[in-house]
């Protein structure tokens, strides 16, 4: 087993789900942590729960960030730098859900999930990459989805985004290789995963029409709970978590938490590419579940 002890992981979107999960982990596996989140009730919430699992000689920080803004991971990077030096493990987790047509969404929200998905990872991959490329040293995990992989209708933000995230960790990699560097990279591609990202439009800022619409409300509470009632019955965020620091351990790139159903859903994709043929699912609901 890779020996992680006194390593600094950070991690976005640590106050819950995947996030969270992955910390726990570092957690066990001796590590200082760094965790960076939007919420700063659910960050402080994981830092009690975190610090019982901790020795002595574990560092634990907390960094309320909106990953969006370069200005505050830039900020963020520098305190982390001046108290650890380096990041060992860096995990670009912070993302939001969402669905509807492509041609629904107003440019606000496309700001927003392109903000949170896509610049979230850019502005902590230039935050922290060079310095890991100058000490040869160090691993940058980032999630991305099944639907960076494939596509389903009324996911179009979400899918552009994490698309993104994927061609991003695909040259990220390449770049790496090319200078002949040591770090790694990795993308995790689930599922249907148990958090709450059905919920993520609570820390969306909406626009005036929306701020005292109590029809949007009413609705963003009935999909909600009808949600939340679904991820109860998928993979757990600690068995992903497992997976991906076993996926570390063998530097594996793609990190498939549903393997079975997720290659299925790649091939009948690129099948589609070499046939010359639009091969979308017909939703979300046409994920993986295995």
């Amino acid at each position: 087993m890779l020996d992680l002890t006194n390593q600094v992981a950070l991690i976005t979107g640590a106050g819950s789900g995947i996030g969270f999960a992955l910390a726990k982990v570092a957690a066990q596996r001796g590590m200082h942590l760094v965790l960076v989140d939007v919420e700063a009730a659910a960050l402080e919430q994981a830092k009690t729960v975190l610090e019982a699992k901790l020795v002595a000689s574990q560092i634990i920080r907390c960094f309320t960030v909106d990953v969006s803004d370069a200005e505050q991971m830039d900020a963020m990077a520098a305190e982390v730098f001046a108290e650890f030096a380096h990041v060992d493990l860096l995990f670009n987790n912070a993302g939001v859900g969402g669905s509807g047509a492509i041609w629904e969404q107003d440019k606000a929200y496309w700001e927003w999930m392109l903000g949170v998905n896509l610049w979230g990872v850019i502005n902590a991959v230039h935050a922290f990459t060079a310095a890991m490329v100058e000490r040869d040293s160090g691993y940058i995990i980032n999630t991305a989805s099944v639907a960076g992989l494939v596509s389903a209708a009324d996911t179009g933000p979400y899918t552009v985004s994490k698309h993104a995230v994927v061609a991003l960790s695909e040259v990220l990699v390449a770049d790496l290789r090319k200078r002949n560097s040591r770090v790694g990279v990795s993308i995790i591609c689930p599922s249907f995963v148990n958090t709450k990202i059905y919920a993520a439009e609570r820390n969306r800022p909406l626009p005036a029409s929306l701020q005292h619409d109590e029809h949007y409300h009413r609705d963003q509470a009935a999909l909600a709970e009808a949600a939340s009632e679904f991820f109860a019955h998928t993979l757990s965020p600690d068995r992903v978590a497992e997976q991906v620091f076993e996926a570390i351990e063998r530097r594996e790139f793609y990190i498939l938490p549903h393997p079975e159903g997720s290659r299925a859903a790649i091939a009948q994709r690129f099948d589609g590419i070499a046939a010359g043929e639009a091969r979308p699912l017909r939703g979300p609901e046409e994920y993986p579940f295995s």
